[in-house]
């Protein structure tokens, strides 16, 4: 009997239009870079309104190393950046684009002599027969690989150096080994746009790639919040900023400051954040109609085109979907919920598979996170427009950021918290010892930290991550049982 080969997983139309509009982002982008119009760089979490006001392109350089690396060449890219004299304990979202700013892409290796992929054989799939089975090769014992499922080799190559080669056959074929997606397509920026609300390493990072491509750096520097409400005198500053910003991008984009465009990108961004928040808030429901890992997916949707209409209209379907999803008592999480946590921090974006596989096998499903409501800004004026890019998780004091935790937690139901000390990221793991102390101590449930990498895959141990997994699930148990037995 032949195999029969597996249903396709569905992709639900509010996804469908989530990625279009990431697509076309990258899309326009470069096609306003052949037009000879100027693209930007773009930190996260810098106003998008001001630039949308000039119609202007950007992109941006997290999502596109959190893709790299998603990719499985953060790597290759980070080690690059390391050979450029960066060192290797700064962010790697940092080195990746550091790296790419620099010309370095990952490209599939070619062989000099006859222009052909290099393949690398432990790459491929299992070959199988007619009747679904393993093909053993009688020589070695082992399974053959499917010759239709080998990749080539990986290997890092300077684009500058590919254009400086003469035009012909080789050149082709060398700038088309290049990776095919997006992320290493992106186009070369004419100016960067840089916010510190996310952290202070993003100001030296922008005005290294300002300098190395002798570019203008657009800087809104937001201070620290030390206490919970933003200071008047925050908001004068950083409004004598934006107004700084628009003259500089008035020169860029040689287009005068359009009103009715900013207002309608405020509207738009408003929009977004609104139908974002909302899904974000569906975890809340038990079993919760989707898995936490649905939003780190949608992260370079929120980011990327937040004052577009067009993801607000996306991000609009998907609610709907997940209230009928809610209506109906279905799911998309691919296992039975037993348990619920908060997973803290960024996800290891090389280490997906990994991260969700111990989760999986023991009905773990993440049901609140911090990282994606932070990008939700909702606001009514200017002033309050800055104060909402005053508040994220990075810049606000110890306590604002307790109280955000903890009101998910109890919000969303968590049994426990899963928290990710990132080495790239300093200031989020920095205090993360304190905070996890108070979630036992205020919320009563068990925690667990473990060792990885927003970025750089050599800072993840798959095996201490699984125990510290492993005993979070035993201590959920337990407490589940004393609850039971009415000792809790």
């Amino acid at each position: 009997m032949a195999e029969t080969a597996k249903p396709k997983k569905t992709v639900s139309p509010g996804v469908l239009a989530l990625r279009k509009v990431v697509e076309d982002v990258y899309a326009d982008a470069r096609v306003a870079k052949q037009e000879g119009k100027p693209v930007g760089w773009s930190s996260s979490k810098f106003p998008c309104e001001l630039y949308e006001a000039f119609g202007l392109n950007v992109v941006y350089p997290e999502n596109q190393a959190a893709g790299i690396a998603a990719n499985r060449d953060g790597e290759v890219m980070c080690q690059a950046a390391e050979d450029l004299g960066f060192d290797n304990d700064i962010c790697g979202y940092a080195r990746i684009s550091l790296a790419y700013a620099a010309g370095k892409r990952a490209a599939k290796k070619l062989d000099p002599e006859t222009l052909e992929y290099v393949i690398d054989p432990n790459s491929g799939k299992p070959l199988k027969d007619e009747n679904g089975n393993v093909v053993i090769d009688p020589e070695t014992g082992k399974p053959k690989k499917d010759p239709k499922t080998l990749a080539p080799y990986t290997e890092l190559v300077d684009i500058n150096e590919l254009w400086a080669m003469p035009d012909g056959e080789e050149k082709e074929k060398r700038l088309a080994a290049i990776k095919p997606y997006r992320q290493m397509q992106m186009p070369m920026p004419d100016f960067v746009l840089c916010c510190n609300n996310i952290c202070n390493c993003m100001t030296k990072w922008y005005e290294n790639i300002a300098r190395m491509h002798n570019i203008p750096l657009v800087m809104v520097d937001i201070p620290y919040n030390n206490t919970v409400e933003v200071d008047d005198a925050y908001v004068a500053y950083i409004r004598g900023q934006f107004d700084d910003a628009i003259k500089q991008l008035e020169k860029i984009s040689g287009r005068k400051f359009d009103e009715k465009k900013f207002e309608d990108a405020c509207a738009h961004a408003n929009r977004t954040a609104k139908a974002w928040l909302k899904v974000c808030d569906y975890l809340q429901y038990k079993p919760a109609p989707y898995s936490g890992f649905d939003l780190f997916n949608h992260m370079a949707d929120v980011v990327t085109a937040r004052g577009r209409r067009e993801a607000a209209e996306a991000f609009e379907l998907l609610a709907t979907e997940m209230e009928e999803h809610i209506k109906s008592g279905t799911t998309t999480t691919p296992f039975p919920e037993q348990f619920r946590v908060m997973f803290e921090g960024i996800p290891c974006w090389p280490k997906l598979p990994a991260l969700f596989k111990p989760l999986k096998a023991n009905g773990v499903n993440v049901t609140a996170v911090v990282y994606a409501p932070a990008f939700g800004f909702v606001y009514n004026n200017l002033d309050e427009m800055v104060r909402a890019y005053c508040k994220a998780p990075n810049s606000v004091c110890i306590e604002q950021g307790v109280d955000w935790r903890e009101g998910i937690c109890r919000d969303n139901k968590v049994d426990g918290v899963l928290v990710h000390y990132n080495r790239s990221c300093k200031p989020w793991s920095g205090y993360m010892a304190e905070m996890q102390r108070r979630f036992t101590k205020d919320l009563g449930v068990p925690t667990a930290g473990f060792d990885g990498d927003q970025a750089d895959p050599r800072n993840f141990n798959a095996a201490q991550y699984e125990t510290r997994v492993q005993g979070l699930v035993e201590a959920m148990q337990e407490n589940k049982r004393l609850k039971e037995e009415g000792k809790a």
